[in-house]
């Protein structure tokens, strides 16, 4: 069969109606802009003409009951279908507490965007967390859930895909039609987005940890492109024993408050190409120059990440050693976040040049890709 579609991306969207909004000093996302910037994309995606809206993950500030409500009746009044996953802020312990739903609570919310249930299904199927569905004739999509508690109910730092969804993927797989192209969307990432992400304290509780098992699966199935949220900046990254790519989408409520228009074709033998483009929010209420003033905003702002970075291993700098450091760097996270990040910090010492250097892009892919679709399908 051949495919021909447009759909659009945007990923962690962090809405927040004013009066839960938290007043905290060094909160670092602009969650005030939140819904001025959702209902800016969404503007500018009814002028397209997309056939559908990937949001993986992190919908709401912190699972509140009433910013559910509101994006529900807003996704429902859209002109095109929209599907979602739950991420780490949209239910913040796994029973309902007096400021967050329950995570079991969350498909009551998006029963018409991936969690539609067959009629007369038990509570067991209708709080089920992961779905699988076709937007289109030809196109299956298939919905994680990466977001894990311990014991004590308390969510769990990293993604994980708990063993019973994993043997509900597998026989889903094997249940997909051999020429679909599969799609897949979790909230946490599956592929390293940054250098030695797995292994860094800072970097890997963005991660699924256990993504290697979920790329067995995947490879086995074929299956091409995954898509996922969390980590707040633009990157696309390959694996290219997996013929896997993961692409990560920054947040609407960070800079550079991108979303991404995408367009899949197949010639019907299995060989197509996934295009790329990125698009950006350029202003919002009391932020007219949003690029510029969010970049500052995030430079001042992720300066203790900056000296974590140099304090902590492999650099292990004493704070009086960082300190004179961190104006050279404090627009790296900032560029990191917008993708394609290319540095020269010939101006440091060598250690800490080498360190922040490894960060560049290997590939000027994050934002506009084209990314060739292999024949490759499911034994």
């Amino acid at each position: 069969m051949s495919l021909n579609f447009r759909f659009a991306i945007a990923s962690d969207l962090h809405i927040g109606l004013p009066h839960t909004i938290p007043d905290h000093p060094l909160r670092f996302h602009r969650i005030e802009i939140s819904i001025a910037n959702f209902n800016y994309v969404i503007d500018q995606l009814s002028q397209l003409d997309i056939d559908f809206l990937l949001i993986p993950g992190d919908l709401t500030q912190n699972g509140e009951r009433e910013n559910h409500q509101w994006l529900a009746q807003a996704l429902a009044k859209l002109p095109f279908p929209a599907y979602v996953i739950p991420g780490n802020h949209d239910a913040v312990e796994r029973q309902a507490t007096d400021r967050s739903i329950g995570i079991h609570d969350f498909p009551s919310y998006y029963q018409k965007h991936g969690y539609d249930r067959p009629e007369g299904s038990g509570p067991e199927v209708d709080s089920q967390l992961y779905y699988s569905c076709s937007p289109l004739p030809g196109l299956r999509l298939i919905g994680l859930n990466s977001i894990f508690y311990g014991e004590d109910d308390k969510q769990h730092y990293t993604g994980r895909i708990d063993q019973t969804q994993l043997r509900w993927l597998r026989k889903t797989l094997m249940e997909v039609d051999s020429t679909d192209q599969i799609f897949v969307m979790v909230h946490h990432n599956v592929l390293e987005h940054l250098p030695n992400q797995t292994k860094s304290k800072l970097g890997r509780r963005y991660m699924l940890e256990n993504a290697p098992q979920l790329i067995e699966i995947l490879q086995s199935a074929g299956v091409q492109f995954v898509f996922t949220g969390h980590l707040h900046v633009q990157d696309i990254a390959y694996d290219q024993q997996a013929n896997l790519f993961d692409i990560t989408t920054g947040s609407m409520v960070s800079y550079p408050h991108p979303y991404r228009i995408c367009r899949y074709w197949e010639d019907g033998e299995g060989h197509g190409q996934l295009i790329v483009e990125s698009q950006r929010v350029i202003a919002a209420p009391g932020w007219p120059d949003l690029q510029q003033m969010s970049r500052d905003f995030m430079g001042e702002h992720s300066l203790r990440f900056i000296r974590r970075l140099l304090t902590e291993p492999p650099l292990n700098m004493s704070e009086a050693e960082a300190e004179p450091l961190l104006p050279h760097l404090r627009h790296f996270w900032a560029s990191i976040a917008d993708g394609d990040a290319q540095f020269n910090f010939a101006h440091l010492p060598k250690p800490v040049q080498s360190f922040f250097e490894a960060f560049s892009a290997q590939e000027t892919w994050d934002n506009n890709a084209v990314l060739d679709v292999s024949a490759k399908r499911r034994a």
